[in-house]
């Protein structure tokens, strides 16, 4: 079929079959479609969108431009857990040796940090020795072997969407709830998995800015995976601060080995427990959410999780005891009274980036040692003088940061009105 009818379809507001939608994208895959028609097509859906039919197929036809894991039936189910991004979101650190102890394998693909949010594969190479460039066969034989594994994506790996996500990074077609449904949807699908929970966040730290814009994606994905036969829910929850008090590399790991050991702050241990207790009734190793919260629990209270998450880290080369560096700490200052009224969480993780904790461009080289710690919540009365958070960096990038994190917080005579963390269930 000629592409031309496939993006004129699709620019009139009608439906693509499988079919029209396959063609494309193996065209694409294949290098017999241009980037400049694959351009107009993603363009067209931006603009006029798609049934859940056609994201379904999208998906399913990224799926299979690639290689996918495969697993013995009848073994130990496989389960994943993906967020959407935010500042200071270390939830998979701490809950994939906790699901790993539950009876459950997580064979969890992740990424690099993109804009301002921080990148799951970038913390944990703060970790000395650790690798994120598994193989596929390595990361089977972890996953199989440990329970967990965490890396990041290989070549062979849904290769349309890493063809497609650089071409909409330069055409302005990223914020597409079809096209992100897409991308996220066939990578994950892609590790072959029993179940999966998403974690869509909304709010000034995060992709979706809106509720309902979160709302929206997380109905997408969800209706996604169910349409292709893995148990998929998703819960919305507040990016409108960090999550936990850490943001950087080596300090999140910090922060994520402090939570496996029983200290971990009280809002990141609600998200990680909420989304853990999702795909244990999921798979059925739980008969409620109450009761699974008490099994990851105690797969804290016992120790398990802790030396389950240094078992992983030494499958994959890295030795969680050994030092990892952090740059030295200074204390940013309120210059005014008043109660913590709102924080452009965004611009926290700009901070990030300007202490060379994040990318200005690929390629950049990262100092795993910045990052910051935030000693107020949104909410919280401070006086004149009070330190607002820990800064760790280098004098000669730590001043900019400073001067970012105080832009990014603003202080009201009132206290806000604050919503729940976790705002609703989705599937």
């Amino acid at each position: 079929m000629n592409p031309v009818w496939i993006i004129a379809k699709k620019r009139d507001g009608e439906e693509l079959s499988s079919q029209d939608i396959g063609t494309f994208i193996s065209g694409y895959a294949a290098g017999k479609i241009p980037d400049y028609q694959m351009s107009a097509l993603a363009m067209a859906i931006y603009l006029r969108g798609m049934s859940t039919a056609e994201i379904a197929a999208l998906t399913d036809h990224m799926l299979a431009s690639g290689a996918r894991f495969t697993w013995p039936s009848g073994g130990t189910p496989k389960v994943d857990k993906h967020s959407t991004g935010g500042i200071g979101d270390k939830v998979s650190l701490p809950l994939a040796p906790m699901l790993a102890c539950c009876g459950l394998q997580v064979p969890m693909i992740s990424g690099r940090g993109l804009g301002a949010t921080g990148g799951t594969l970038d913390k944990l190479e703060a970790i000395p020795g650790f690798r994120t460039n598994l193989s596929l066969d390595e990361m089977r034989a972890v996953t199989e072997r440990v329970g967990c594994v965490i890396s990041g994506a290989t070549a062979d790996l849904v290769p349309a969407d890493r063809k497609l996500y650089a071409l909409r990074d330069v055409t302005a077609t990223v914020p597409s709830i079809p096209l992100i449904t897409a991308s996220i949807m066939s990578k994950k699908l892609a590790e072959g998995l029993e179940a999966l929970v998403l974690d869509v966040k909304f709010g000034s730290g995060a992709f979706m800015k809106t509720a309902e814009l979160a709302r929206q994606l997380a109905r997408s994905m969800v209706n996604t995976g169910q349409r292709m036969n893995v148990p998929t829910t998703a819960l919305l929850t507040d990016m409108n601060q960090p999550l936990g008090r850490m943001a950087g590399n080596a300090v999140e790991v910090d922060e994520s080995v402090a939570a496996l050991e029983g200290r971990g702050p009280a809002d990141l241990m609600e998200v990680t427990l909420a989304l853990g207790a999702e795909l244990l009734v999921s798979t059925r190793k739980a008969e409620t959410v109450e009761s699974a919260r008490q099994q990851l629990q105690q797969t804290i209270d016992s120790g398990a999780a802790r030396e389950k998450f240094a078992e992983m880290v030494a499958a994959q080369g890295g030795n969680l005891d050994a030092p990892r560096s952090v740059a030295p700490a200074s204390e940013v200052k309120t210059h005014q009274a008043g109660f913590i009224s709102r924080m452009d969480t965004e611009k926290l993780g700009q901070a990030v980036i300007a202490m060379r904790g994040g990318r200005k461009q690929l390629g950049d080289l990262l100092d795993l040692s910045t990052g910051f710690e935030m000693l107020v919540r949104l909410g919280d009365r401070v006086e004149t003088g009070q330190p607002l958070a820990k800064l760790f960096a280098p004098a000669n990038v730590a001043e900019e940061g400073r001067q970012l994190l105080l832009a990014a917080i603003e202080i009201a005579e009132e206290s806000p009105v604050l919503g729940p963390l976790i705002l609703e269930h989705v599937g």
